[in-house]
């Protein structure tokens, strides 16, 4: 979370900011919606103010937390959204659904894919999302932004949006080689609509330290880019019992609460909130 000043009749008030995380990665089935919903319930956890954002049409966050039809809720991203492209302001909390472990979530469904058509047209089209967020960056400490599987406008929008890009990938070699690609995307999207874009990290989902081949992989991801990006230290362990999460509509911490998955997601929060701690302290420093 950043702070920041707001100049106020009685001297200078510090309001919130949120740190606006994006979990991307164009290969499907990496855990994407998974660790979202999971971090961001793990960081509520911590006593962080948490809102969810779904911007795939095919709403697996929103299902994955409860909504299980997402087609027939009233107000999605997608409103607001169009709402931002036609200029119009969005209320306070508009479309906010509240979830019972304590995060909010800005729900999709299959109208944003209609949207990321009309996008291409619009004027200032990577910055939609952003205009939407701007008000709610002062209610929340993290904002988390599940994206789909692919590198298309919708996903665009979120890096355009956000401070930081955590990565989740699948301990296989093939989704370590689709890597190459995403962390492109990165650069083009820092180098051309938002400089102050940073890589969160790399985080290996379904591993299975047991064997040699998990073993090879989590050490190939980290020479071949520990270097120059942070891997998390904490990894997110292969689980039945996570599968089984998304038809429950619940998170691992209520489906499976003593499970190796809980535990590891609940690391990685405060690993995030450690990372937050030094990179506010460097920035402090560097005010000096």
């Amino acid at each position: 979370m950043t702070l920041r000043t707001v100049p106020g009749k009685r001297g200078d008030i510090i309001a919130k900011k949120a740190t606006v995380i994006v979990v991307t990665n164009q290969k499907g089935g990496v855990g994407k919606s998974t660790t979202c919903e999971n971090l961001g319930i793990g960081l509520a956890m911590e006593g962080k103010k948490v809102l969810l954002v779904d911007t795939d049409p095919q709403g697996s966050l929103t299902i994955s937390m409860g909504w299980q039809q997402p087609d027939e809720l009233p107000t999605t991203l997608s409103t607001l959204m169009q709402k931002a492209m036609n200029d119009q302001p969005i209320q306070p909390g508009e479309g906010i659904l509240h979830h019972a472990e304590g995060v909010d979530l800005i729900p999709a469904n299959i109208e944003l894919a209609g949207l990321e058509v009309a996008l291409v047209n619009s004027m200032n089209r990577e910055k939609m999302l952003k205009q939407v967020l701007e008000s709610a960056k002062r209610e929340y400490d993290y904002i988390l932004l599940d994206c789909m599987p692919s590198l298309g406008m919708l996903t665009i929008n979120a890096l355009a949006a956000a401070d930081t890009t955590l990565i989740p990938v699948q301990a296989q070699y093939l989704s370590a080689k689709g890597l190459e690609q995403l962390l492109q995307t990165v650069g083009k999207v820092r180098r051309q609509i938002n400089p102050k874009l940073k890589i969160e990290g790399i985080l290996l989902t379904m591993t299975d330290s047991r064997t040699n081949y998990g073993k090879q992989i989590d050490t190939l991801i980290r020479q071949a880019y520990g270097s120059k990006i942070k891997v998390f230290d904490q990894t997110i362990p292969r689980s039945v019992r996570a599968a089984e999460t998304s038809a429950a509509g619940k998170s691992i911490f209520q489906h499976d609460p003593k499970g190796k998955v809980a535990e590891a997601y609940q690391s990685l929060a405060r690993e995030v909130l450690v990372d937050a701690e030094k990179r506010l302290k460097r920035s402090s420093e560097r005010a000096r």
